[in-house]
């Protein structure tokens, strides 16, 4: 494992929790304590606060070429630090090397990307209907803001928060997620050597996170949240935002339908499903986690699917050649073991997987169902592991009302060669993304996020960046 600082970041200094607290740090494949880091109390937001709030002035009066410079040269950095990069998110992660590596090129390119949207940031001025008035338009930004990212992405959703808040002007207190703290450590080690100020950039790291982050949510001296993560929390961080109306963009829960239509290419379906279900071993909002097939094509579309499934190697994320690394922790395999045992009681054939393997490590096979019940807990549960659960449908409209039958909204897919059939079924689901198809929608330049219960505003694309902008108009009379 890559040696990294495992103190708090504050105010642009490596510092012990107040109280001297700590927290192991598990590697999921083993069980074992890899080390243990500062474990952040109440004391310790505030000092990140008060970092915060001193250093936001001058960084909002910061040049914008500057801003971008800074996130240009971590862009960089990052890029030159893969290997490490990678080797230490599989170690607290689980995901296999060769996933890490892609998951340290598309965490870099938020930064790249949000270093060109610095300098674009724009107002505006004109008449207003009288004729008399002019309106001068200005963008600055929001204020101080606590970031609040997952461990599944643990590199990603660092820098897809980070970025637009530096390029926007904004410090930051960032609170990673207890099982993955390693990253965003690494992460703020890289923006200090890029020359991000003192104080734009604090990173606390705790187990605490009710006690950590309600007092800064309720404070009135944060006015921007960013969370990724459950919907359940997100609720509750919503209202605890309502006290000082704290602005909010999250990124929440997903249930996302993967739509297979009898005119559909299966061999490209397959690849698609591959991608939408097992990247990150399906421990991904954007994971399929309903495969609506039609009836005409499911019993072939479920051979080939457990097929590549099972051919998938399970194993440490370190060895070489293996495909499936192990779950976050013991919690997550054990939701996964009962859904699945719940689906198999109401009828569902297992074609591949389904037992757990024993041995140390979170692992879970690889599992494909057929003849899923539409009652199984699995369909309007958030799977996050490496099964995919198959139902049947007959026609279009059948199969548009059940995908929205949920009450999220993030991402769907859908596999048809027509054409019109693509654009109307694409339109007609209650998501914030689809994958026409394709596996895969996650991409910088592009705007991600959801409807309904799967979030509030875009993070990505051009429009990244607005959730850390307020805008100002000033009236100007002309006599």
């Amino acid at each position: 494992m890559t040696e990294v600082l495992t103190q708090l970041f504050i105010g642009g200094a490596w510092v012990d929790a107040t109280d001297g607290a700590t927290m192991p740090v598990d590697d999921p494949a083993t069980g074992e304590i890899l080390c243990h880091v500062a474990d952040a109390g109440p004391k310790d937001a505030k000092l990140a606060e008060e970092a915060a709030v001193r250093a936001q002035h001058a960084w909002a009066r910061t040049a914008p070429r500057e801003r971008s410079e800074i996130l240009r040269r971590a862009y960089e950095l990052i890029l030159e630090r893969t290997g490490e990069l990678a080797n230490l998110m599989t170690s607290e992660m689980g995901k296999p090397l060769a996933e890490a590596r892609g998951e340290v090129a598309y965490a870099a390119e938020f930064f790249r990307w949000f270093s060109e949207e610095a300098v674009r940031v724009d107002g505006g001025c004109g008449t207003l209907p009288d004729g008399r008035n002019r309106m001068l338009l200005s963008r600055r930004p929001v204020g101080p803001c606590l970031l609040i990212t997952p461990w599944n992405f643990p590199l990603a959703m660092g820098t897809r928060k980070i970025g637009p808040a530096v390029a926007a002007g904004c410090t930051m207190i960032l609170k990673p997620a207890p099982q993955t703290p390693l990253s965003s450590l690494a992460l703020a080690g890289i923006l200090k050597e890029a020359g991000l100020p003192d104080g734009v950039l604090n990173v606390v790291t705790t187990s605490r996170a009710g006690e950590v982050c309600e007092p800064l949510l309720r404070g009135g001296r944060i006015r921007k949240l960013s969370f990724t993560g459950s919907t359940a929390v997100g609720r509750l961080l919503l209202a605890q935002c309502a006290d000082t109306v704290v602005r909010t963009s999250m990124e929440l829960g997903g249930n996302a339908p993967f739509i297979v239509f009898d005119d559909a290419d299966l061999d490209v379906a397959v690849d698609g499903a591959m991608i939408a279900k097992m990247r990150n071993m399906g421990e991904a909002c954007t994971a399929a986690n309903r495969f609506f097939v039609h009836r005409s094509v499911a019993g072939e579309f479920g051979r080939r699917l457990a097929e590549r499934m099972g051919a998938l190697v399970v194993g440490p994320g370190t060895r070489d050649g293996v495909d499936v690394g192990p779950l976050i922790d013991a919690a997550g395999r054990a939701k996964v073991e009962a859904l699945v045992a719940d689906a198999v009681e109401r009828g569902a054939r297992v074609l591949v997987g389904g037992r757990t393997p024993e041995g140390p490590g979170h692992f879970y096979p690889p599992t494909v169902l057929a003849g899923v019940d539409a009652g199984s807990r699995l369909m309007d549960t958030e799977i996050f592991g490496p099964v995919a659960a198959i139902l049947t449908f007959d026609d279009e409209d059948e199969v548009l009302r059940r995908a929205n039958d949920t009450p999220w909204g993030l991402v769907g897919y859908v596999f048809t060669q027509g054409l019109d059939r693509g654009l109307r079924v694409s339109e007609g689901l209650e998501v914030g993304m689809v994958g026409l198809n394709t596996g895969l929608v996650s991409n910088p330049a592009a705007p991600f996020g959801g409807v309904k219960q799967s979030g509030l505003g875009r993070e990505g694309g051009r429009v990244g960046i607005d959730e850390f902008l307020e805008y100002q108009y000033v009236a100007v009379p002309v006599r």
